[in-house]
């Protein structure tokens, strides 16, 4: 304590007066800087390690901030700021999404259109309550792919999806069947979606109608109705899409969806909003409470 004190207040007294003071020696003050500078060196070495590792695990998709609070969970004592100036030194930086933007939203005047019974609610109290669902492209050699995910709007988990070179109805009925086999939740679920033909075809409104679904719909032109399912094609373009070679084929494109969505995103992926927890995660909360 005595030498911190000096230290701290080095630039205020004279170094020799505080030590006469606090009855301590000047060597012993040179030899405590000496072991706290090597201590300060170890443990910057084993942060920088652990920095490295995690930009690898996650396969450079991670900044400072979800950084910091791996090594917070793992003991380390260290502030954003800290770990952003680190990862500079080392020259880390996480992918950057380009800004690019295909429409997929084509209305049908002719199909009937539900009230937004969602209204921009996110916080949901529990998973399976509301289901949120969009579709977006994905470029590939041989021609242009078309993603339909469904999204838990509690948990972030996408729980249904499919991958296509149309986006007709069949596509995102689909991604809502295998949904629905996954979860069966029970009636009176909110299902969000914007006004896209497929979303107001007759089809897709049998099947909501099924599985006692209460179909909700973005007002027109308000891409914010929507915006969690939004947010997460935006993620995964920055993480997945964009950062590497276009997909050869549509096999190749299905293989690399499924590792990101099923094993990254789903079971390791960390949200802010979730408490920093994966949605897998996050949902086996639930599970947890029901049981006890």
């Amino acid at each position: 304590m005595r030498f911190r004190f000096i230290e701290d207040h080095r630039s205020e007294f004279r170094l020799e007066k505080m030590c006469t003071t606090l009855r301590v020696s000047r060597s012993g003050y040179y030899k405590w800087r000496v072991e706290r500078s090597s201590k300060q060196k170890r443990r910057k070495a084993i942060v920088l390690k652990r920095i490295q590792y995690h930009f690898a695990d996650h396969q450079k998709r991670y900044g400072s901030p979800k950084i910091t609070r791996l090594l917070r969970q793992e003991g380390h004592t260290i502030s954003e700021r800290t770990v952003s100036v680190y990862m500079r030194e080392m020259s880390l930086r996480s992918v950057v999404s380009r800004k690019y933007r295909v429409q997929t939203t084509c209305s049908n005047p002719d199909h009937p259109v539900s009230p937004n019974h969602l209204n921009q609610q996110f916080r949901v109290p529990k998973p399976n309550m509301v289901w949120v669902t969009d579709i977006t492209s994905i470029p590939c050699r041989e021609g242009r792919l078309y993603l339909a995910s469904v999204m838990d709007l509690c948990t972030r988990e996408i729980v249904g999806w499919r991958l296509d070179h149309h986006m007709e109805t069949s596509l995102v009925l689909g991604a809502l069947q295998d949904a629905y086999a996954a979860k069966r939740p029970e009636k009176g679920l909110i299902h969000h979606s914007d006004r896209g033909s497929q979303y107001t075809s007759q089809d897709y409104r049998n099947q909501l109608c099924l599985y006692h679904m209460k179909p909700s719909m973005s007002r027109k032109g308000n891409c914010y109705d929507n915006a969690c399912i939004e947010s997460w094609h935006s993620i995964l373009k920055k993480e997945l899409i964009y950062c590497n070679p276009r997909f050869k084929n549509k096999d190749q494109a299905y293989h690399s969806l499924f590792q990101y969505i099923e094993f990254y995103y789903n079971r390791k992926r960390i949200h802010s909003t979730l408490g920093y927890l994966s949605p897998v995660r996050f949902a086996a909360l639930f599970s947890t409470h029901s049981a006890s």
